[in-house]
């Protein structure tokens, strides 16, 4: 394999761990303090109504259910994560994925929260920014802190795949 290979599949296992540590802190939400994480299932929803041509919905939550949006939802959540670490390779360059600083992975993460607030809620139905919803602010807050932990993982599972590789490569 070569070189680019072997960074592109060290990028997407960055990406799938950082996305993983964010299901994780969403669960933690949940759990502890009753904050509801973004149903993926709805995610899915989504993206199956876009062959039909409609990528804007009044609600997403009222649009017709379609086979198998739950899977579609999971795989695109873990894609979209990949997709983010790929990026963050483009920009930081392949010196990150040799010694991973915490702060580019950070900022990177920081910065993909005008996914969800510009493009993901608004077609959602939630408004720019979750502006429809009944806690705007409560919203973009948990989506910002949701992309510093996406950061986080993307830091902490360079090291952790730096150190698998070291020890097992």
């Amino acid at each position: 394999m070569t070189a680019e290979g072997r960074d592109i599949l060290s990028a997407v296992a960055i990406g799938v761990g950082a996305s993983l540590l964010m299901d994780l802190w969403n669960l933690l939400l949940k759990l502890a303090f009753g904050i509801p994480s973004l149903n993926y299932c709805l995610l899915g929803r989504w993206i199956c109504h876009m062959p039909g041509g409609t990528f804007r919905h009044a609600s997403i939550a009222h649009a017709r259910q379609k086979p198998g949006e739950c899977t579609i939802g999971w795989i695109a959540h873990y894609a979209i994560g990949a997709g983010l670490a790929l990026g963050l390779l483009v920009v930081a360059s392949r010196e990150w994925l040799v010694r991973p600083a915490l702060v580019p992975a950070l900022l990177w993460g920081v910065g993909t929260v005008v996914f969800p607030l510009l493009v993901m809620q608004p077609a959602l139905g939630l408004g720019v920014a979750s502006s429809k919803t009944a806690s705007p602010t409560q919203a973009r807050l948990k989506s910002l802190a949701t992309h510093m932990v996406f950061g986080v993982g993307l830091y902490s599972s360079a090291n952790g795949l730096n150190y698998v590789l070291r020890a097992f490569g």
